[in-house]
């Protein structure tokens, strides 16, 4: 069997039991046995600035190996404010900089965007979608992935409950292997 190919999972909330993370283990746990999804963590990030990029920090090293050692990168998002999470951001800006050097560059993509409210983090998703345009990042177009509701969707021990959004993320990673096959080649 070939190895799978590396999927960096960047997760755009930092709380304990974020329905983000809970999704990106969800997505992991359904994903093809081509793909082999790893969250990369980025809570502990400094705030960019441009002043650190001669002596980056020991998080921002790591931050960077791993995203340059994936295939391509998931992200799976929150909606704040009508965009994505400051945090999420920052993740960006650092391993997009400097200037000429991104991380990013070429990845295929894909972002799953995931709140508790009924329009599914439209707002972040498409926020999102702009910023990996510029980083030269090829994303996923169908299917989008606006998941609404999330609190009914996990049980007590964060596992996905609903066999309806079972399939829809089976659908999606399905076609996040597919696309990185085809824009990897």
């Amino acid at each position: 069997m070939p190895v799978p190919h590396r999927v960096a999972v960047v997760v755009g909330s930092l709380r304990k039991d974020s329905f983000n993370r809970k999704m990106a283990k969800a997505l992991a746990a359904i994903a093809p046995e081509s793909l082999s999804l790893e969250i990369v963590e980025i809570g502990a990030l400094p705030l960019y600035n441009q002043d650190d990029d001669a002596t980056p920090s020991a998080a921002t090293i790591a931050f960077k190996e791993k995203i340059a050692g994936a295939d391509a990168v998931l992200f799976v998002t929150p909606e704040y404010n009508r965009s994505v999470p400051g945090v999420l951001k920052n993740a960006i800006d650092v391993g997009s900089r400097p200037y000429g050097k991104s991380v990013f560059s070429r990845k295929p993509a894909a972002v799953v965007s995931v709140t508790g409210g009924a329009f599914g983090a439209f707002g972040a998703n498409h926020h999102l979608r702009q910023s990996l345009v510029f980083l030269d990042m090829p994303v996923l177009q169908q299917p989008e992935m606006y998941i609404g509701g999330a609190p009914k969707l996990f049980d007590a021990d964060g596992r996905l409950t609903s066999d309806d959004t079972r399939a829809l993320l089976k659908k999606f990673t399905d076609a996040f292997a597919g696309w990185i096959e085809k824009t990897r080649a």
